[in-house]
């Protein structure tokens, strides 16, 4: 079966250099595999979503020659999809309600590998759904251990380092986590390739995984853009790609994933076409960051 992958923004703003990457070296990863590339846009937090930033991350790639097969896809229009799985969960026990706030969690919590981690204080209350809350998923103590494409061998154990997650909000929205799942499971994606950010939230998509029934694809987290330490994104205000410029930012991209640059004139899409047939993931660095220099 050919491999099949995504390239999946949020619409909080324009495509900026570290978005551009991500999506540069999952359209590489498929396409070298002679597999499809798909466009999914990951509004399911519609408190975040700017007016107008899918258009232009569309008109983006399209002028970069990142073109997508199939359908997009877009999270706001999945709910009912969500709602299903979330069902599955809670009938065979293994989501609960958890009325805890914030403040109470900070204060009782330890601090884990991405924030507090949740000391399961309402895990054996059986609230009803009816009770104003979230809904968690159980962990065990079971390590989740998976084999990074990159970044090497993974084991996380979720009950010490996370506790019982989020699956859907207090506001009534489903959590990323459960979407993704959900998303990618439906979509078929073989081959997910993203920014090493997310590695540590990769264990809590496996657990939903392998609660679902779903197939685990392969994980490949690339190096994230970082500027002076910080990790360049729509909330540091990193300046949009500018599209009239689109070989330079092809060949930046390229550049920065320890690709090949090909001498390929000023047309992106033939610059990616020669890009495909020199691509190899093992000269992506090795790490979870890179930092760039200062304009």
């Amino acid at each position: 079966m050919k491999p099949i992958g995504r390239f999946s923004p949020s619409p909080t703003g324009p495509l900026h250099f570290g978005s551009l990457v991500a999506a540069v070296a999952s359209w590489l990863d498929a396409r070298a595999a002679g597999g499809q590339w798909h466009l999914r846009i990951e509004d399911v937090d519609a408190t975040r979503t700017v007016p107008g930033a899918e258009d232009e991350i569309f008109r983006a790639l399209d002028s970069l020659g990142l073109h997508w097969d199939g359908p997009i896809v877009r999270q706001t229009a999945r709910t009912a999809r969500y709602e299903e799985a979330l069902a599955s969960l809670r009938d065979r026990g293994l989501v609960y309600r958890c009325r805890c706030s914030r403040k109470e969690i900070a204060d009782s919590g330890t601090h884990g590998i991405d924030g507090i981690v949740y000391p399961g204080t309402c895990r054996e209350l059986a609230l009803g759904i009816d009770v104003a809350g979230a809904e968690r998923l159980r962990v065990d103590e079971e390590p989740i251990e998976f084999e990074d494409r990159l970044q090497g061998p993974q084991s996380q154990q979720l009950a010490r380092d996370v506790g019982d997650f989020v699956v859907k909000r207090r506001d009534g929205l489903f959590a990323y986590q459960l979407a993704v799942v959900v998303d990618d499971a439906d979509l078929g994606v073989t081959d997910v390739v993203r920014g090493a950010d997310l590695l540590d939230s990769t264990p809590r998509q496996i657990a939903l995984q392998r609660a679902l029934g779903f197939p685990t694809p392969r994980y490949l987290h690339i190096p994230v853009v970082t500027v002076g330490g910080e990790k360049l994104s729509k909330q540091t205000l990193a300046p949009a790609i500018d599209a009239s410029l689109a070989t330079k930012w092809i060949a930046r991209a390229l550049a920065f994933l320890g690709q090949e640059v090909p001498d390929d004139g000023e047309n992106p899409a033939r610059l990616l076409d020669a890009a495909v047939h020199r691509y190899d993931a093992t000269r992506i660095p090795r790490t979870r960051a890179v930092d760039l220099p200062r304009d």
